[in-house]
């Protein structure tokens, strides 16, 4: 019997050739990726942040109006409480975090979820962060909304809080979901995109900020994945203001809700140094290291 190596020579197989022919399913230059940007007609206002509850403050924004969520809620773990632990400065953590006691969790992830079938578009996605506590309250949630599981993404970051009887934790949950399985968008930027993210965790040394704050790395591979330029991105829970200026310096808009008015200042301060486009590079002029390596090895640009 023919080894697989074998067989795939016999079949004209070329080991990395696939690799290096590899195109984005979609691409745009920077001028197109503007043109997107600044052509799209709203009937609503978008590019702004709502200080208030998102529970209450999703039930006004229209039916199918949104291209994509993007979601770190609380995790019911007293942050805090821990903010000198996950901060290290708990001077230049803003006050006034809105965690949620887990006896409540459940109630509290249904009301929210609840809320975005009715906002999607056909083809749009949800990403939402969790900790391992209650992904299983998030995971029933979104099966009770039919809302399809397609991906369920481990981000692993470079620290965690020391341990003594138990394993140091070391990563978030990342779940991509779908309202319609057959027909939601994923772009596929890269030849063999991977289920487990390395991204640092950032500690903004002398920056006031929120108690958890993700890098914005992260936030955005979510939105090269799961949106295009001009689309619409919702966040429940701004935070610090990360999808905001994520999607601004990428040109996507948002919509965001955040209810610690103590943070107002901070967010609104960070969406006006994020410059309109800064960081958009079109995915053809950044390819993965793997193919990089296989157009290097193929005498390919």
């Amino acid at each position: 019997m023919k080894n697989t190596q074998t067989r795939r020579k016999s079949k004209g197989y070329v080991p990395h050739k696939a690799a290096a022919e590899f195109q984005p399913t979609m691409d745009w230059s920077v001028e197109e990726a503007k043109d997107l940007f600044s052509g799209k007609i709203f009937t609503f206002e978008v590019d702004k942040i709502f200080y208030s509850d998102c529970i209450e403050g999703m039930q006004d924004l229209p039916s199918e109006s949104i291209n994509m969520v993007i979601a770190d809620p609380p995790f019911g773990l007293n942050f805090g409480e821990m903010e000198t632990l996950y901060n290290r400065d708990s001077d230049l953590v803003a006050e006034g975090y809105h965690d949620v006691k887990l006896d409540n969790y459940t109630e509290f992830t249904e009301k929210w979820i609840s809320e975005l079938p009715r906002l999607l578009k056909l083809d749009a996605g949800v990403w939402i962060f969790s900790g391992w506590t209650n992904l299983v309250d998030i995971l029933n949630s979104l099966k009770r909304n039919k809302l399809k599981l397609i991906n369920h993404i481990i981000w692993k970051y470079q620290f965690g809080v020391f341990t003594k009887r138990k394993f140091v934790t070391s990563h978030y949950h990342l779940l991509f979901a779908v309202k319609n399985e057959k027909e939601y968008f994923f772009n596929k930027i890269e030849h063999y995109p991977q289920d487990v993210w390395e991204v640092n965790r950032e500690y903004d040394r002398g920056v006031e900020k929120n108690a958890t704050k993700l890098p914005p790395e992260v936030v955005h591979k979510c939105f090269d994945f799961g949106s295009r330029p001009g689309d619409l991105v919702l966040d429940p829970f701004m935070g610090n203001g990360t999808t905001a200026t994520v999607a601004k310096s990428s040109f996507r808009h948002f919509l965001g809700f955040e209810v610690n008015l103590k943070l107002q200042d901070i967010i609104e301060k960070n969406i006006a140094n994020a410059e309109l486009g800064s960081n958009y590079i079109p995915y053809s002029d950044k390819p993965d290291e793997l193919v990089r390596k296989a157009r290097e090895r193929f005498g390919k640009k």
